[in-house]
């Protein structure tokens, strides 16, 4: 029963990797699991006051762009593995079913030509 449970829990994890990877529309590939890519503050020029704030909003803005630009590689990273991993497994079924048929056909000419 244990052993059980952890493939299952094996195999939601798996599947919850998946479920967050990014996206591909019109050529282009977005993150679907980061959130909200942060948006650049302005600079208030207008005040010292206003400035200083603004320095604030864009000290916390760094800190956001760093977490979600840590998020983006990472997901890319993954989707780049999931990609990678599926296009050698299709490779590698393709290539076996070449074989096969290549095989197949020599010993159908090899029994042909014995008659």
């Amino acid at each position: 029963m244990l052993q059980r449970t952890f493939f299952t829990t094996v195999i939601l994890a798996a599947t919850v990797s998946v479920c967050s990877a990014g996206t591909i529309s019109k050529g282009v590939w977005s993150p679907s699991g980061c959130g909200a890519e942060p948006t650049l503050p302005a600079i208030n020029q207008s005040t010292v006051d206003a400035y200083n704030k603004s320095v604030k909003i864009i000290n916390d803005w760094q800190q956001k762009v760093g977490t979600y630009n840590t998020c983006v590689v990472k997901e890319a990273n993954d989707d780049n593995a999931i990609i990678a991993k599926a296009a050698n497994e299709r490779q590698t079924k393709l290539q076996k079913l070449t074989e096969k048929v290549h095989a197949d056909t020599e010993a159908a000419k090899a029994k042909l030509d014995s008659k």
